[in-house]
């Protein structure tokens, strides 16, 4: 007999239809708000997982020279990028991919690393790719879901290493870079400037990125592109002029190849008002080789190289400035009053000077005999610098060193520019030694460019560029600024400025440079004026310095050049005079000096004049 009676399962069975129907209308509900009252939100997610955004680099700004001649600029190029769902599914194509293309020429690691920092958008695994290779993935793209080629610029640097470090490179952006702010606006993935011109400016030289989107399956693969109305075009950036001569810059990289391929060193030429013509540090490095990401072996091999060739020698490199900063030892004194351009010192030059109970050579052993400062600078008599040191003492030459700019940067429009080590005053300079007491005998070091002093190329130029104008250093620049910046005023009268440069004459016609320029037309057919140097460095051979400036008596460009270990001034000048000569009158060209050849190989003449070997060490006291 049934547990329960007729009329029971009737109720039972009323409840039931009563919790479906409820059921029922909570479902319907649910149905109803997502398909009517929700519909316009659930599409535009639905579409959103079907068409992927593809972002569409932006054309960088091209850079030129003063003429308009190109330095840097964009050719057509192919990315290829991976539209995948997860890091599983992307290994997996990319193991695919590498076995259709060159051998280690694809970074699994980097290319998933990549892919995660930014916000997964489709994974870059070549940004310049060749043409051979985007034709075997289309031939192949069957086997890889998810492959997408488009066309995009590439960045070209027609002068390839001879300007690599003026405009630096480009590459993708990082995750520290974008954290850091300095590129403001540059989205994961984007392409910017590294180094150099590149980075320098490159709020102007990268415009705004597009997008377009591609409808993919829900395994990732590509079905069509979406029409061009829901496309954003990209912004191209800004092209920028700069001061440079394209033809000097060449022609110093191919006279520098040519003639000191085993040497380190660097040259910069400018204008009085601190135009910079052209800019060149060697060893050097290929831009080009950095564009769509440079390969590891290659980037390792510029890292181990240990002649530096990612250094830049022009504003990174200090460097004792040696004789050349005779002349702001020269200009102290006349500025204040001390000395005119025909005053001796007490004691002639006869090879040595007696100072405590230490004697300070000159490299000139025989002597000078009785010179006035205009002698001095033009045979750079250490004799008569050391006395001259004395005569204004330590804190005069730390404090007119420090107005006068020796101890800040040039203020190029540069990244990374080193700041010359210069002290301020006899207490910075004995602290910064990590001694107790002054000695004057850190007087006779500073006399001569030696002792706690070492300057960038860069700002020596600009001092001797002051030497050569209205006797204000000025900030060199590449990209001419809106607002010219004051400078520092040397101090020097319209007469004194003239002094100097008559006895910087007398040092190309008859002083330290004249056996080098001996052979050299440029010398003949300009008023050169120049000062040769040799510094030293702790466990190294000399560096060779000169400095100079043509026509002297209505000068148009400053060229300095320095030169690493083993060769004295002298030997560099005739290098800058035909910088100087293919600037004013374009008679040394790029073919030129193929027939000009020079034997480095000997051992250096240490009695070569302005060798500054005699005096002790930085550091060394009487």
């Amino acid at each position: 007999m049934s547990a329960f009676t007729s009329w029971q399962m009737a109720r039972r069975a009323q409840g039931a239809t009563v919790v479906l129907l409820l059921l029922f209308a909570v479902l319907g509900g649910a149905f109803f708000k997502a398909q009517v009252l929700d519909h316009q939100k659930y599409r535009v997610e639905s579409a959103g997982n079907r068409f992927r955004q593809i972002p569409l680099e932006a054309p960088r700004g091209a850079i030129l020279d003063r003429n308009g001649l190109v330095i840097a600029d964009n050719i057509p190029g192919y990315s290829i990028k991976l539209i995948v769902n997860n890091e599983d599914s992307l290994r997996a194509v990319l193991g695919r991919l590498a076995a259709l293309v060159p051998s280690d020429s694809v970074d699994i690691e980097t290319v998933v690393k990549r892919w995660k920092w930014a916000t997964y958008q489709p994974a870059l695994v070549f940004a310049s790719g060749q043409y051979p290779v985007v034709a075997t993935l289309e031939e192949h793209r069957a086997l890889l879901p998810g492959l997408l080629i488009q066309r995009e610029p590439r960045r070209e640097y027609p002068s390839g290493a001879g300007v690599g470090h003026l405009v630096g490179y480009v590459s993708q952006i990082n995750q520290m870079q974008l954290d850091s702010g300095w590129f403001a606006g540059a989205q994961p993935g984007e392409i910017v400037g590294q180094q150099g011109l590149e980075i320098e400016y490159d709020s102007i030289l990268r415009g705004r990125r597009g997008v377009r989107y591609a409808e993919v399956t829900a395994g990732g693969r590509t079905v069509r592109d979406r029409p061009a109305s829901g496309s954003l075009p990209p912004v191209p950036g800004h092209d920028l002029k700069t001061t440079i001569d394209l033809p000097l810059q060449e022609f110093i990289d191919s006279m520098w190849r040519t003639d000191l391929p085993n040497r380190r060193g660097a040259m910069v030429a400018l204008k009085p008002d601190g135009e910079i013509l052209a800019y060149y540090s060697y060893p050097d490095f290929d831009p080009n080789a950095f564009v769509g990401g440079i390969d590891a072996t290659t980037y390792t091999s510029l890292l181990d190289d240990a002649n530096r060739p990612l250094y830049n020698r022009v504003i990174q490199g200090t460097y004792p400035p040696a004789s050349p900063f005779k002349l702001a030892i020269a200009a102290m004194a006349l500025r204040r009053g001390l000395v005119t351009m025909d005053s001796k010192m007490p004691e002639p030059c006869r090879g040595e000077y007696q100072f405590g109970n230490r004697v300070w050579k000159c490299y000139d052993h025989a002597g000078h005999g009785a010179l006035t400062l205009r002698e001095a600078i033009a045979e750079s008599c250490d004799i008569y610098f050391y006395q001259l040191g004395l005569m204004l003492g330590g804190d005069a030459i730390l404090q007119d060193g420090t107005e006068m700019g020796f101890g800040d940067r040039s203020g190029v429009d540069l990244p990374n520019e080193s700041r010359p080590r210069f002290n301020s005053s006899v207490k910075s300079y004995v602290d910064s030694r990590g001694v107790s007491t002054w000695s004057k005998g850190e007087v006779l070091n500073l006399a001569i460019g030696q002792g706690h002093n070492a300057q960038t190329l860069i700002n020596m130029a600009t001092f001797y560029a002051a030497l050569a104008s209205d006797g204000v250093k000025r900030e060199p620049y590449l990209v001419t600024p809106a607002v010219p910046t004051p400078g520092k005023d040397l101090g020097l009268t319209q007469d004194q400025l003239a002094g100097l440069r008559d006895a910087m004459i007398a040092v190309v016609k008859s002083g330290t440079a004249t056996a080098g320029l001996v052979h050299e037309t440029g010398a003949r057919d300009y008023e050169i004026a120049g000062k040769t140097g040799s510094g030293q460095v702790t466990g190294q051979q000399d560096l060779a310095w000169f400095m100079s400036f043509a026509p002297a008596s209505d000068p148009k460009i400053v060229v300095g050049i320095q030169v690493e270990e083993g060769i004295h001034g002298g030997l560099i000048a005739k290098y800058a005079v035909r910088a100087i000569a293919r600037y004013l009158g374009g008679k040394a060209t790029k073919l030129d000096v193929a027939n000009i050849t020079e034997d480095f190989t000997q051992p250096a003449d240490t009695s070569h004049p302005d060798s500054t070997k005699a005096p002790p060490h930085p550091g060394t006291r009487p």
